[in-house]
């Protein structure tokens, strides 16, 4: 395997065992706890300093802190997205600064791209032919892209919830598509979960690259708190507001931030806030009860139209809630209608457009803002984790429905 000078291997997050990356290839062999990769931190020879000197490119300028190395990488380009200024919501919530770190900037759309990128070059290191995953819509567009730049064979689970344009274009990239069939209605996660277990335990051979059971996808993330540190000159913001369902890309920023630290990059961390839909907001329930593993909830029990937050049962709740502590962040639930009303907001007050799930971000922040949460002086960053173009048909219905 082309692995980088620091990368050490994998740690299991729950008994801590370190395995070799070239055995372990998922979850622990041990205990079936999520995987780390870890680094020898003192052997990055790498500044800030030696970054500025680095063309932006893709996600892969950090491939120091990165398993793999970016001759070995299945990469698009993905990363190197905007943050933008947005002084009309800095305006309206009375805080010093806002900014927008903009993921629909990525190949397909979304931060799903960081994740795939990793997970497929680990795939293929691995001497993968086909891989799985099931998505709630997203992942499962990039997984279909980035497997086909690997010239890998995808098998894509969708639940019938899923966005047309998701499912358009994993077919259109040539993965194998399975849409679950809805029961008393539409189908969820969860179904799709179901269908993808089933096909793996009849296709062993399969390489899977789902959230937390690869180790990997978490980690591609982690390079966009890389990124927004190195745009704010390696100053954390006051908050970083994260639009969250499974809570993988929060859990690789905290990381990132608490090896940026390490390295002397920056002084603090970074406050990261969980921003959930009111009709499926596990993570938020457990945050406000002081515990440290949310309570799952049953399908029947999600009531939101934000389907890539629609989690009902996020396996990594433990981190995201240490994630959320650690950070001195927090956690914020708000209505389908409060986020679509932000999503509306922020493309007429600003000009940017954003995803209506993604949106969780700007309402959660005008909630924590009327809440007293942040100050005057303090920069907020809303994290938009894909485009806008995802969720057209939801977005406009929503203009008829207010305007009507």
């Amino acid at each position: 395997m082309e692995t980088t000078d620091a990368f050490e291997g994998l740690s299991c997050v729950d008994c801590e065992e370190t395995f070799d990356a070239e055995t372990a290839t998922h979850r622990c062999p041990d205990c079936d706890g999520i995987l780390d990769p870890s680094y020898d931190l003192d052997r990055i020879d790498l500044t800030p300093a030696d970054l500025e000197g680095r063309p932006g490119e893709s996600m892969w300028r950090y491939e120091e802190l990165l398993p793999f190395t970016r001759e070995a990488a299945v990469t698009l380009g993905e990363g190197d997205t905007p943050l933008a200024e947005c002084p009309a919501l800095a305006e309206a919530m009375g805080v010093g600064r806002v900014l927008l770190k903009d993921e629909g900037a990525n190949p397909t759309g979304t931060f799903k791209d960081r994740g795939q990128s990793l997970a497929m070059t680990a795939a293929r290191e691995h001497g993968a032919s086909e891989v799985a995953l099931n998505s709630a819509g997203n992942a499962g567009q990039a997984a279909a892209a980035y497997a086909a730049r690997a010239d890998l064979d995808a098998h894509v689970f969708l639940p019938s919830r899923a966005g047309f344009t998701q499912k358009a274009m994993t077919e259109v990239h040539g993965a194998d598509l399975t849409v679950t069939d809805p029961v008393g209605g539409d189908s969820q996660i969860g179904d799709a979960g179901r269908a993808y277990a089933a096909a793996m335990d009849d296709h062993p051979d399969w390489y899977s690259t789902k959230t937390f059971v690869t180790p990997y996808r978490h980690e591609g993330k982690k390079t966009m708190a890389l990124e927004l540190l190195e745009q704010l000159d390696w100053e954390a913001p006051d908050a970083v507001v994260y639009p969250t369902g499974g809570g993988v890309g929060l859990v690789g920023m905290h990381k990132a931030a608490r090896e940026a630290r390490a390295l002397g990059w920056c002084d603090d961390l970074v406050p990261m806030y969980a921003a959930q839909a009111a009709g499926c907001a596990p993570v938020v329930d457990a945050y406000e009860a002081g515990a440290d593993r949310h309570e799952p909830l049953a399908d029947g029990e999600v009531d939101t139209a934000c389907n890539g937050i629609a989690i009902p049962d996020p396996g990594a709740s433990p981190l995201i809630l240490e994630a959320i502590r650690e950070s001195d962040g927090g956690a914020v639930a708000t209505t389908d209608r409060e986020i679509l009303d932000a999503a509306i907001t922020v493309a007429r007050e600003e000009g940017l457009e954003i995803g209506a799930t993604c949106a969780a971000a700007a309402s959660g922040a005008f909630a924590l803002a009327e809440s007293g949460e942040f100050g005057p002086d303090d920069t907020v960053v809303l994290l938009n984790t894909g485009a806008g173009n995802k969720d057209v048909d939801t977005l406009r219905a929503h203009v008829g429905e207010s305007e009507a």
